[in-house]
């Protein structure tokens, strides 16, 4: 800062005496300012007002028209009128900036009136009767159960936990077998995994979920623990091959990056991987696999817990053909397609905000033969009978396309 020196007494007077008048001057426009501030806040307090007249006018207005469409059984959402309705709004203001706005504006406006219908629409008992069937229980003792893989897959791991160590069970190759054996009646039950915390979604499977009538009603999450397994009384030093699922070498990559030299081939999951070390009996190789498989298929544990997260999971769940549910179920999962256009992801995931619904998940899959297109699937948490549950699946219903109920657990 520049240094200012007064060579006599009157001129540091004078300095003073300006210094004084800016002051005075500076805070007589802040408080002028402030007051003007005051004074808007007053108007915009005003409007808000008439604003919150006019909306439960409106609202009430809309109530009305929900209980002719109750009595004419009428579908809530009509399209061309709400398009009409927002480029009429639209054509009425003075600039883009607000054209945009009012047009967001009616969006909320109209969203909110069509919850209330919908609301209406459920207490009429317009919505009918979900299709699906509230039991007490599972009928584990005497269920046939089928899993994919071989023995000593995770698939029958998590099978054997959450129907018992009894359970009549049989395994298949593949996800899709597994599938047509419940459709086809030939098990009760499937037990197929549908996530891992590391790996992520197992999308084969929920885009079987699609393809099949076959429904959740229960999971169960497992620990995923690899080991490398081989022959008894094989030495690391002899191993040259390493065999396994492709997300197991995956989840598995610090350990085996030790080891540069060991040719990693995928093969369809861990427990196929064991037994073919066990078939081939040789002991340069090994097998990236869980302990239990490797006592299946009589391997050693060369090297326990090679994961790479020592928290690695896999949610499993359980599908049937029939459209049941548990009464205590409490999660629930659905997909459905959107129009593809702005904003209607958003306009869809509105229902679960405005029922107090606790999304836990989405996934996205593309849509066969539609490029860039997605089907979404969600969890959130519910049970059939719920209100709120039947207020947000009307809702999606009449705004989403192809919406499923994937099942309730």
């Amino acid at each position: 800062m520049k240094k200012i020196y007064y060579t006599n007494k009157n001129e540091l007077k004078q300095s003073i005496r300006l210094l004084r008048r800016l002051t005075v001057r500076n805070r007589d426009k802040g408080e002028e300012s402030m007051a003007a501030l005051d004074d808007l806040r007053i108007r915009l307090d005003e409007i808000d007002g008439q604003i919150v007249r006019l909306y439960e006018e409106r609202m009430k207005v809309c109530e009305e028209v929900g209980e002719l469409k109750v009595k004419s059984w009428g579908r809530v959402l009509d399209r061309q009128r709400e398009r009409n309705k927002l480029n009429d709004v639209a054509s009425r203001v003075s600039n883009d900036f607000n054209r945009k706005g009012i047009q967001e504006l009616y969006e909320q406006l109209m969203s909110m009136s069509r919850k209330l219908q919908y609301q209406q629409m459920v207490e009429a008992g317009a919505l009918g009767r979900l299709p699906f069937i509230g039991i007490d229980s599972l009928e584990k003792d005497t269920a046939r159960v089928v899993y994919q893989g071989v023995e000593g897959a995770y698939g029958q791991a998590a099978m054997l936990k959450f129907f018992g160590e009894g359970c009549n069970n049989f395994h298949v190759r593949t996800f899709r077998d597994a599938m047509e054996a419940i459709e086809d009646g030939a098990a009760d039950y499937a037990v197929l995994p549908i996530e891992n915390s590391s790996a992520g979604a197992v999308t084969e499977v929920y885009d079987l979920l699609v393809e099949f009538e076959n429904y959740i009603v229960g999971e169960t999450i497992l620990p995923v623990r690899h080991t490398l397994a081989g022959l008894p009384g094989t030495d690391l030093n002899q191993i040259r091959r390493v065999y396994s699922k492709a997300e197991a070498l995956m989840q598995t990559t610090r350990f085996l990056s030790d080891h540069p030299d060991w040719e990693q081939i995928s093969v369809v999951n861990t427990a196929v991987a064991a037994k073919k070390i066990l078939e081939d009996k040789d002991s340069t190789q090994a097998a990236v696999c869980s302990a239990y498989a490797a006592q299946v298929h009589g391997l050693s544990v060369l090297v326990d817990e090679i994961n790479d997260d020592s928290n690695n999971s896999t949610r499993f769940i359980v599908v049937t053909n029939q459209k049941v549910f548990l009464k205590d179920a409490s999660k629930i999962s659905i997909c459905f397609e959107v129009p593809h256009q702005s904003g209607s992801l958003y306009r869809l995931l509105s229902h679960f905000i405005y029922n107090d619904l606790n999304m836990s998940r989405i996934e996205s899959r593309p849509v066969e033969g539609k490029s860039w297109e997605y089907r979404f699937f969600v969890d959130f948490d519910g049970n059939m009978g719920d209100a709120a549950v039947k207020n947000t699946i009307r809702g999606l219903r009449e705004e989403a396309i192809n919406l499923k109920i994937l099942g309730n657990y």
